[in-house]
């Protein structure tokens, strides 16, 4: 396999242009062998043997004695290593040994659930009966799998929604839960994992009131914070299984930057270009690729360009594929099909391929543009190259701040450890509607507070003397029996929401929060549904609606966000690099005054548009420092362009040290604040009530700052570009900014603070 890959790149590692950053070796990793448990029940061992499985990886022995032994585990190792085996070995043990026992399998999709579902189907094991419970379930089979079923698959969704409302149907499953099983934990964070959190607990509240306290076992993708990850999801304390015992393959690691084409906007050639032509000289060669990309849009013109020039030199085209989310569950099983049996050479997919999702064994791993964080990048990486042959990990890097920051540091890049998945399950507004739900469930009392959280009774006091609970005789109940489940989605932190709904066929493609609907779905703006453009045609506010069209024209909008903070309460508060640091919580109002078309391929304004929108307020946490001495030491302008520079850097790089995405933060930079008198910079969390991205900022503080001014620092434009501070979610339309006004703010900070330590 080497010798293919090294062929078709050998223009790219012979340094014959600028695109190679780096080129690293990491060795591989024998397999870590442990017997298969002695007191496994019978029926499992003998299906395991039929399977070819004769021993265990040493972290799956590992997770068998802490699971069986002392309760709540979560184990993190990495991609393609046999986590499925930690859970499905207790799991099935206990079944075969108890006929009445059941078990929980919780999913972050539906593809995973139908994966996981087909791998128990193989081990044909007599004592199993599982089927899957989601939204494609056929009403007619629905009871037969609440009566029948001892391994129930589903996803947050059907359980928050289609499950626990209901659980007087599921009464002898909940009376005999075992086991629950969260897979993926990772991925429950930010505003998803917050309302996971919640949902997770009224689980545990139910079973608890059947009689039942099942254990729960969670996998995850390596993270920085495990056990307060697993904890923060279900309120439990765990043991941690890490130590990954699975065989890892040699790996190769390159780091690839498109040619830079337009000094004076640091514009790069196309990262799709460079992509489509490593992918389709791999497959070339016969090496088996997969290659994400952050879109649809994106993993579609990869295809077509790659196929184009498969076309042009060999008779390979037919073996790739795209592959992505709005494909048919049929198309998609039936790509996995020809992957792992290796008919298919390569495919271009979205992230929707990162997770674990059974594709066999593949050479080379492409990622175009950073997936976002480290986890995802080394689960995208993780997919290639698992076999004693080894395999090839590439990077092709963006135009955008983060792309050029690891660009401009491939080995600390390399190096960097991943990153905590950030979540805060008692976040007030995701808190409160489903303690509003849990009422609906079952009347809230004193004592669910070992469930639901030791601020219970104080926040359903507040939701009685808000009309959306009553009580009586200590215990609340719903105000009204409209089904309240229905209103509250997973993926949204308010339940006040925009329906975002594509004109044409009226389907409904998405939902956003009401208090971020008009700075996105305003009139004229141009929406990203996984990652396919639509331009909005209008916003129905009383009907909370908004009409959407696929977008034509190659450009992005941006829109003129008048904001102002205010203070409600400070939490905590410290000296941090000279200047006083706090965090707390402020309200954000904010005015969407117009909206500027910006062209995709160098960011040229094309004209600006006027809008005429109501003031919008959410409350939310924020971190905010103070800057006395800056207000008389420099013209206005200068001033303002360096905070606003030093705000956006800040922010560009917070995703580094929390799991989430530049677009969940916000941010305000004033010469002077009503409230601290003096110049100040607030960063705050993008989602009302806030879900814990700015407290990991507050902690980090002193990395945040160094990492932001390196970010400057070392890019090579002169005044800002889009690789350094110009965002493209700037509320101010990126003006005033000053790239060398925040590098000397910064710089005087973090002198100040080496000066402390010393």
């Amino acid at each position: 396999m080497e010798q293919g890959w090294t062929e078709a790149l050998s223009g790219l590692l012979a340094g014959e242009d600028e695109r190679l950053v780096t080129r690293v070796h990491e060795p591989g990793q024998p397999a870590v062998t442990a017997p298969i448990p002695d007191d496994l029940h019978p029926q499992v061992r003998e299906a395991l043997i039929g399977r070819g499985i004769t021993s265990l990886y040493s972290h799956q022995a590992d997770a068998w004695e802490t699971v069986m032994r002392r309760g709540h585990t979560i184990v993190t190792t990495g991609t393609a290593s046999g986590k499925s085996l930690c859970f499905n070995l207790p799991v099935l043990h206990v079944l075969a040994t108890d006929p009445r026992a059941r078990a929980l399998y919780l999913y972050p999709t539906k593809a995973l659930a139908q994966d996981q579902a087909r791998s128990l189907t193989e081990l044909s094991i007599p004592s199993l009966h599982h089927a899957i419970y989601d939204g494609d379930t056929p009403q007619e089979e629905r009871p037969a799998i609440r009566k029948r079923a001892n391994v129930v698959l589903t996803n947050p969704d059907m359980l928050h929604v289609g499950i626990l409302p209901h659980h007087a149907a599921w009464g002898d499953f909940l009376a005999n839960l075992a086991l629950v099983v969260v897979d993926e934990a990772h991925v429950y964070r930010g505003v998803f994992g917050s309302h996971v959190a919640n949902v997770l607990r009224r689980l545990r509240r139910l079973a608890e009131a059947y009689g039942t306290t099942p254990r729960f076992v969670l996998t995850s993708a390596t993270i920085a914070n495990p056990l307060a990850l697993a904890q923060e999801l279900t309120g439990l304390e765990f043991d941690l299984v890490d130590r990954d015992g699975s065989e890892r393959g040699q790996r190769e690691v390159v780091m690839c930057n498109p040619p830079l084409i337009d000094e004076r906007t640091m514009r790069r050639a196309s990262s799709l270009g460079e992509a489509a032509t490593l992918f389709a000289d791999l497959v070339g060669e016969e090496v088996r690729t997969i290659c994400f990309a952050r879109s649809r849009r994106a993993a579609e013109l990869i295809y077509q360009f790659a196929r184009k020039r498969l076309e042009e030199s060999s008779d390979l085209a037919g073996r790739i594929t795209p592959y992505r989310a709005g494909y048919t569950p049929r198309q998609r099983r039936e790509i996995e099909r020809s992957l792992a049996s290796g008919d298919l050479l390569g495919v271009v997919t979205t992230n929707a391929l990162e997770l674990g999702i059974d594709i066999g064994h593949l050479d080379a791993a492409i990622s175009v543009t950073f997936p976002g964080t480290v986890a995802s990048l080394r689960q995208q990486w993780g997919r290639a190259g698992r076999t004693e042959r080894g395999g090839l990990a590439m990077y092709v890097a963006g135009d955008d701040a983060l792309d050029q920051f690891f660009c401009r540091h491939p080995d600390e890049f390399l190096e960097r450890p991943v990153e905590a998945a950030i979540l805060d399950h008692g976040s007030e507004m995701i808190y409160m509607n489903h303690l509003c739900v849990a009422a609906y469930e079952g009347p809230l009392e004193p004592g669910d507070e070992e469930t639901l959280g030791p601020g219970m009774i104080a926040a359903a006091d507040r939701l009685v003397a808000a009309g959306r609970l009553r009580k009586r005789a200590g215990r609340y109940h719903p105000r009204d029996w409209k089904f309240p489940a229905a209103k509250l989605s997973l993926r949204s932190a308010s339940p006040d929401s925009f329906t975002i709904v594509e004109a044409e066929a009226g389907e409904i493609i998405g939902f956003v929060e009401a208090e971020r609907a008009f700075s996105t779905v305003h009139p004229g703006a141009v929406y990203l549904h996984l990652g396919e453009p639509y331009e909005v045609e209008e916003l129905d506010i009383d009907g909370r609606r908004a009409l959407v069209h696929p977008a034509e024209g190659n450009y992005y909008t941006q829109p003129k966000i008048e904001t102002e903070t205010f203070i409600e309460e400070t939490r905590e508060e410290r000296d941090a690099l000279g200047v006083p640091l706090r965090f707390g919580i402020v309200s954000v109002m904010q005015e969407v005054v117009a909206f500027q078309r910006k062209r995709m391929a160098d960011h040229e304004v094309i004209d600006l548009q006027t809008l005429d929108l109501p003031e919008q307020n959410f409350v939310t946490q924020a971190l905010w420092y103070e800057l006395p001495d800056m207000a008389d030491s420099q013209p206005l302008q200068a001033m303002l362009g360096a905070l606003h520079a030093a705000e956006h850097s800040q922010i560009a790089v917070l995703p580094l040290i929390a799991m989430c995405d530049r677009w969940d933060i916000g941010g305000l930079s004033t010469n002077i604040h009503h409230q601290t008198g003096c110049p100040t910079i607030f960063i705050y969390d993008g989602h009302p009530g806030g879900v814990g991205i700015t407290r990991r900022g507050f902690d980090e503080f002193e990395r945040l700052v160094g990492d932001a001014r390196r970010l400057l620092d070392e890019c090579p434009c002169e005044a800002g570009c889009p690789s350094c501070v110009q965002s493209p979610k700037c509320g101010n339309l990126n003006e005033p900014l000053s790239k060398h006004g925040a590098l000397d703010l910064m710089g005087r900070m973090l002198t100040a603070g080496r000066a402390a330590v010393a």
